[in-house]
């Protein structure tokens, strides 16, 4: 119930803009501004009561209170490293990152790459922190987090063995901005050995909240100089790099002066007229500031005397900086990995960058409701949570040697909240998606969840590569215009997992999630039905019925119970008290806590619907149904249910094997009535809100 209020919560307050790089949700409610005036006001500082000191935010294994590793740590505070502490010394640069003891070299790349763009890079380290001016001993970062920025603060108390740094710190001994942004990133995955093993995607991703792409350029696709084209005027942050057969030749230098296994930035394409052709050259950047390719088109090639004299003035600058030109077939030639982090659209303030259109859905995969698995699982699958994707106009610049006009869609999928769950033994979910078109004839103003006949023998438009256990498996796809569908999934069905999909569009996209529509018109027996004399049924009341001729809920459990015992058909344990009492406040009129003849009847024919749908979704004839068989079943009874309402059920109606017996689905059915009567009742004007005291919504939870 918590649990399910704090997301009913998070997501009104995401509608109102709370997330956003400006308003950033405080993790775990800490706010930097307000702690910090009152350690400034105390005078003592700052100690993280939600990240402390001690063993437990080590880690658990290797770091664990036991091990020998973390035998001998002490924590302290800069002040009491160096004479004379420093957040950032002369701007954040590549040197400012140096490995520690621990595994996270991932990280470490990815902050390394954040130096080269002091707007990116400002936005997860913001200035307003040092040790000079009020200095409190607290510092704050920010991270984007599965479709939000969040705000993390920290203590400055770091943990050293000898007196020095025991993980990330600076080549430079005082300075401490890399060592503190590493421990707020720890305390966000719940310690510091969660940070052992990694991709420096997903730190990329963390920092900028963009999504990535991998291309291998010893096969790479006929439109790669387009994409880097459309990347880069999209602000996109560009990355290659040389690999090595072994750890030996890490580093090592080319005779053409290009350093092995080392991350070059892409900073620029041109086209220029060289000797009468186009010869498509492409600019890259040494972070180290120097050493730079010396084949052709480089700072003193003789390729420049060849091209148009303006274009020579605004491409050729001879300076020893660590960028250098080289034409792109060189490049694809010499380079072995190309990585691209496309930026969400709030990722960047400038107007002039071509800026992707976005559409981010939070989901989950429950068992025994939306966690279908692959498409080798035909009974299930389509009950996996279902997206809709309209795409109506296609791109601007076609790609070279394409067919018909497409429209370019980058789909990232990414499992939410892993790392954290390390330490509870849960490592990542194999998981995937498929891209459907859906065909004219489907096509209808409300989204409805498509069904199993619809993926029977149906091959999809496109699909992640493979189901991988990565955080994030991504894509770029060009489709025709249409309607699609994408269907995010786990490989093995009855995988619990909360999971983020983002739609990247060249041009604007209408998405939406299907199945959102919430909706009841359950079943009422027609009054001819209950006027109808039935002798049988009539004793059973009379058998029962107190001597005011009224069903009580103790006497309506045992009139029901004793009915449907009996039957082999059907796996039932009986109608507890509490599911008797709400049949009554469903049925009951006159507000008398119990139910007459009539009363009685009607809700004896809307239980003999309700085993009749129960029946016919027991397909396997044991007496019982399948979870994720309820959507089906509900369908049948009248109610529309959007996965969040689907997942509540599930949760609180199957059993550990994920079945529903025959009373839980009747009390489930008789508990929807009631929420509905309800709701209808008090939503007064139609508008689907209702607004209610606490006293009111008491009662209202109490019926």
């Amino acid at each position: 119930m918590a649990a399910l209020a704090t997301r009913v919560s998070k997501q009104r307050a995401a509608a109102e803009g709370l997330g956003s790089n400006q308003k950033a949700v405080k993790y775990l409610g800490q706010d930097f501004q307000t702690l910090r005036q009152r350690c400034l006001d105390s005078g003592v500082l700052f100690k993280d009561p939600e990240f402390p000191a001690c063993p437990s935010a080590l880690g658990y294994q290797d770091l664990g209170p036991s091990s020998p590793q973390a035998r001998g740590i002490v924590w302290k505070r800069p002040t009491e490293l160096c004479p004379s502490p420093q957040f950032i010394i002369g701007g954040a640069k590549r040197t400012d990152i140096c490995q520690g003891a621990l595994g996270d070299c991932w990280l470490l790349a990815a902050i390394a790459s954040l130096t080269l763009n002091e707007e990116l890079l400002y936005r997860v380290v913001p200035r307003d922190q040092n040790f000079q001016d009020n200095y409190a001993g607290i510092f704050h970062f920010q991270f984007w987090q599965y479709g939000e920025w969040v705000e993390v603060v920290v203590d400055d108390r770091l943990p050293t063995k000898d007196g020095k740094l025991l993980f990330l710190h600076s080549e430079e001994g005082s300075e401490f901005w890399s060592a503190l942004l590493e421990k707020a990133y720890a305390k966000l995955n719940g310690s510091y050995e969660a940070l052992a093993g990694g991709s420096t995607v997903e730190g990329f991703e963390d920092f900028t909240g963009g999504i990535s792409e991998f291309y291998d350029l010893k096969k790479p696709p006929a439109s790669l100089y387009q994409i880097i084209w459309k990347a880069l005027r999209s602000g996109s942050l560009l990355a290659c790099s040389i690999d090595v057969s072994s750890a030996a030749e890490a580093e090592a230098i080319t005779s053409q002066k290009l350093v092995k296994s080392h991350a070059y930035s892409i900073t620029g394409v041109e086209e220029v007229d060289f000797r009468g052709r186009p010869e498509k050259l492409i600019r890259l950047r040494n972070p180290w500031g120097e050493v730079e390719w010396t084949g052709a088109w480089s700072d003193n090639a003789p390729e420049w005397n060849y091209i148009a004299p303006r274009q020579k003035e605004e491409l050729y600058k001879k300076v020893e900086d660590g960028e250098f030109w080289m034409s792109f077939s060189d490049f694809l030639r010499q380079f072995s990995r190309l990585e691209i982090c496309n930026l969400s659209p709030d990722s960047l303030s400038s107007k002039e960058v071509h800026k992707w259109n976005l559409v981010l859905f939070n989901g989950r995969w429950t068992r025994g409701c939306t966690a279908g698995g692959c498409q080798n699982y035909p009974a299930t699958y389509w009950t996996n949570p279902q997206f809709e994707i309209r795409l109506d106009e296609v791109d601007d610049h076609q790609e070279e040697s394409a067919g018909e006009p497409c429209c370019t869609v980058l789909l990232g999928l990414m499992q939410k909240n892993r790392r954290r769950q390390k330490r509870m033994g849960q490592g990542m979910l194999s998981i995937g998606y498929a891209v459907y078109k859906v065909p004219k004839e489907r096509e209808g103003p409300a989204a409805a969840q498509l069904g199993r006949d619809f993926f029977q023998g149906r091959q999809p438009s496109a699909r992640s590569a493979t189901y991988v256990n990565l955080r994030e498996v991504s894509a770029r796809v060009r489709l025709p215009p249409g309607l699609y569908v994408v269907v995010p999934a786990t490989f093995e069905p009855f995988r619990d997992g909360d999971f983020c999909l983002r739609v990247f569009s060249e041009k604007k996209a209408k998405a939406l999630e299907i199945g959102d529509v919430v909706a009841g018109n359950p079943h009422e027996p027609h009054p001819c039905e209950v006027d109808q004399e039935d002798g049988q049924f009539g004793r059973l009341f009379e058998k029962f019925a107190g001597k005011d001729s009224e069903v009580s809920a103790s006497e309506l459990k045992t009139a029901l119970n004793e009915v449907f015992s009996k039957r082999t058909d059907i796996k039932f344990d009986g109608f507890d008290i509490n599911t008797c009492r709400e049949m009554i406040s469903l049925m009951d009129s006159n507000g008398t806590g119990s139910l007459g003849l009539v009363e009685f009847k009607t809700l004896w024919l809307k239980i003999q619907k309700y085993l009749e749908i129960y029946r016919e979704m027991d397909y396997n004839h044991l007496g019982t149904i399948d979870a994720h068989e309820m959507r089906a079943a509900l369908k049948k009874a009248g109610f529309t249910l959007n996965n969040q309402v689907q997942q509540t059920i599930a949760t609180r109606y199957a059993g550990s094997k994920l079945g529903v017996d025959f009373d839980g689905f009747v009390a489930c059915m008789i508990r929807l009535e009631t929420l509905f009567k309800l709701f209808r009742l008090l939503d007064k004007d139609q508008s689907g809100i209702v607004r209610l005291s606490l006293a009111e919504w008491l009662c209202c939870a109490l019926v």
